[in-house]
């Protein structure tokens, strides 16, 4: 354990933003879990709705730093690929 102060605060805020970290990527894991069962059952409209709401929740964690801007891009473009595949 640190010995200084600061240090002590550190290591405990960081072990805060890590759980807090935790419960966003995973459910970012979930989201996305839900577009590609969608994707997977043809269902256009389903897969449309559950895209809104991943791509959102990658804005939002990227935005709050969980997961790197370009991460999320990447992700929500490789779900947008799958979606328009689906649509035609």
């Amino acid at each position: 354990m640190a010995n200084i102060k600061s240090a002590k605060k550190r290591a405990i805020t960081n072990e805060k933003s890590r759980i807090r970290n935790k419960s966003v990527k995973t459910n970012l894991k979930t989201v996305e879990k839900n577009f590609l069962s969608a994707v997977e059952q043809n269902d256009a409209e389903k897969a449309k709705e559950a895209y809104k709401i991943a791509s959102a929740k990658f804005d939002i964690a990227a935005s709050k730093g969980v997961i790197h801007k370009k991460v999320a891009d990447r992700k929500k473009s490789r779900l947008a690929k799958k979606a328009a595949a689906l649509s035609e």
